[in-house]
């Protein structure tokens, strides 16, 4: 009875250290400086592209076994990000996309929360979705793993749980995004999406006849990451993510969209090379169709980047293995187009400072998006 009350009152202690020290700067990220120095007065729309667990030799490994070139090469701004957690070196998916999200690290399980932080109601970091829904902007989630699953959660629900499928799913259902599609996990229903405003959808022609202004959740019961579907009538990521903007991009005020590409690190987990390189090869696809939009646009930032690493991939004689089946600390990619301001060449980020350079970029200051906590054990 005592260690649990001394841990509830240990942790509340440590999030109003944290929230008092990022809202007055105590904590702030040695290498992001001011707001204004990151404005981009030619950026509307931001799209952010997670490749979970996609590290610099899944690019190589995908093109030296597939013979492939790749889109996300053609970037002209790229760098790397350090991917730990608040609480350790090697960070999972929950912690690594609530830094994305939030601009913070946390402890690893944790999504959209303070380290150690049991959801008070006083304080939680405000994430890209919330901040951009505030200023009027459009905003969508899309992955092709469950909509609860952890990275789509960071950008979309707050707890200190990952696993918390039901609270994750609840904290979607009322939220004011405009877009959230997944796989399907078990927790929504129709009847609950349908009284909180959103068309609930399950297939690629539902979808495809969605119109500009709806809001909608999709529980998707196929599989989302594949070239080609063996049901025609379940969309891929590249189809989920063209028909989002098509959605998400008629309003003067803009878009936030993420985009995850999940099964890179499901199937880098179980060292599966072929299919790890087919998601890749889809989450390259996505990309493409992406960085088309924001050619043709004029006003979008693209992103990319991963939450961390996973498998390990090492050259071994001229070919790419898996060393490991878990996460690692390695460095992931960060490619940018559309605006000089995120990265310079070569440039090596924390994971958070991500977050904190895209809501400086589309003109948000400090005050509305705080700045970083970076003490970590």
């Amino acid at each position: 009875m005592f260690n649990s009350f001394f841990a509830k009152i240990t942790a509340w202690l440590i999030t109003v250290v944290l929230t008092i020290g990022t809202a007055f700067g105590a904590f702030a990220p040695s290498t992001t400086g001011d707001a204004a120095d990151y404005y981009d007065s030619d950026i509307k729309n931001v799209i952010l592209l997670i490749g979970d667990g996609m590290g610099f030799n899944h690019l190589e490994k995908t093109k030296a076994e597939r013979n492939v070139s790749l889109v996300m090469d053609t970037f002209a701004f790229k760098g790397k990000s350090m991917t730990r957690s608040f609480t350790k070196k090697v960070t999972d998916s929950a912690a690594g996309g609530t830094a994305l999200a939030t601009g913070i690290r946390t402890a690893n399980s944790a999504v959209g929360v303070y380290p150690l932080d049991k959801k008070p109601a006083f304080s939680y970091p405000k994430n890209l979705t919330e901040l951009c829904k505030e200023r009027g902007m459009m905003t969508g989630v899309i992955t092709t793993d469950e909509t609860s699953g952890a990275t789509p959660a960071s950008f979309s629900a707050h707890s200190s749980d990952r696993y918390n499928t039901a609270d994750i799913t609840n904290d979607q259902l009322t939220s004011d995004i405009d877009i959230i599609w997944g796989a399907a996990n078990g927790v929504a229903t129709e009847s609950a999406a349908e009284k909180n405003g959103y068309t609930y959808i399950t297939s690629y022609s539902e979808m495809n006849s969605l119109e500009e202004g709806s809001r909608s959740f999709a529980q998707f019961t196929n599989s989302l990451w594949t070239l080609e579907q063996a049901d025609k009538n379940t969309p891929n990521l590249q189809q989920m993510a063209v028909k989002a903007v098509d959605l998400l991009d008629d309003t003067d005020e803009g878009f936030f969209l993420m985009i995850e590409g999940a099964h890179i690190d499901k199937h880098s987990h179980s060292n599966k090379s072929k299919e790890m390189t087919e998601a890749l090869a889809e989450f390259d696809k996505t990309v493409e169709a992406m960085l088309n939009y924001a050619k043709a646009d004029g006003e979008t930032l693209v992103v990319i980047t991963a939450d961390h690493e996973t498998g390990g991939i090492t050259p071994d004689g001229g070919s790419y293995v898996y060393t490991s089946d878990g996460h690692t600390a390695a460095d992931v990619p960060v490619l940018v187009y559309g605006s000089d301001k995120l990265i310079t060449g070569g440039e090596r980020l924390n994971n958070y400072e991500i977050a904190i350079r895209i809501a400086y970029i589309l003109g948000f200051n400090e005050k509305q998006f705080p700045v970083a906590v970076t003490v970590e054990n």
